[in-house]
């Protein structure tokens, strides 16, 4: 038992910080220039919040549940696999939250975004700017280098961000059914580069923890704008 105790949570890590971030400068240079194409579907989105339309959800949707599937194959299957076993299961998890997507945005059609309908919406629109924009930044500002920079759609972190930023913006109820599994990677995220002892080990989970805290507070204010109209017509 005095054995287990003196282990550290890096003690259980299958790889070194240097090995984790030179995967995804190996990996960055394999698919470039993907890349481009991945920050030109960023803006596609940006500039199709801005436009309500029929369409609008659809193809949020769409290049949404892209990126998913683009990073459960291209990067967990292919790159991270070869430095954690348990890539191929987070694979699983990323391509369930693209059919996740297209079964409700496009089958059902229950996906509708008001980016500027509140404050909490554009909270939402702040979190998708920062994962499309500033968190490509991050690397190279806490001193790695620019070939190892995670872009929106094409690695995880900013694709979950990225994601949960959007699905705050939904006119309707937060669709929890669809924020399962990128709180989940935040959690997970958070923790590996915490154990790494990275510097922006912090922002995933923050992240995570304020989309949930808005999430849950558009519910309850939902549920008392029901109960006040209820009383004021009885």
């Amino acid at each position: 038992m005095g054995d287990w105790l003196s282990y550290t949570p890096s003690d259980f890590l299958l790889f070194s910080a240097r090995t984790y971030y030179r995967l995804f400068e190996l990996y960055n240079r394999a698919i470039w220039p993907a890349q481009i194409l991945a920050l030109l579907l960023g803006l596609l989105i940006l500039w199709r919040l801005h436009r309500a339309s029929p369409r609008q959800g659809s193809v949020v949707t769409v290049i949404l549940a892209a990126g998913w599937l683009w990073t459960a194959w291209a990067y967990l299957v292919e790159h991270y696999d070869t430095i954690n076993w348990a890539a191929r299961y987070f694979a699983i998890g990323f391509a369930m939250e693209a059919v996740l997507l297209i079964w409700t945005g496009i089958v059902r059609n229950r996906l509708s975004f008001r980016p500027y309908r509140d404050w909490t919406s554009r909270t939402g629109m702040g979190l998708f700017l920062f994962a499309l924009v500033v968190q490509p930044l991050l690397g190279p500002l806490v001193g790695r280098d620019w070939t190892q920079a995670e872009i929106f759609g094409v690695a995880p972190d900013p694709t979950v961000l990225a994601t949960l930023g959007i699905l705050l913006t939904v006119h309707t109820r937060p669709p929890w059914g669809l924020m399962v599994i990128p709180l989940l990677w935040c959690a997970l995220s958070g923790a590996t580069q915490w154990t790494m002892g990275s510097p922006d080990a912090g922002i995933m989970p923050v992240a995570a923890l304020g989309a949930l805290g808005l999430a849950l507070y558009r519910v309850l204010s939902v549920r008392g704008q029901g109960r006040g109209q209820a009383e004021y017509r009885g």
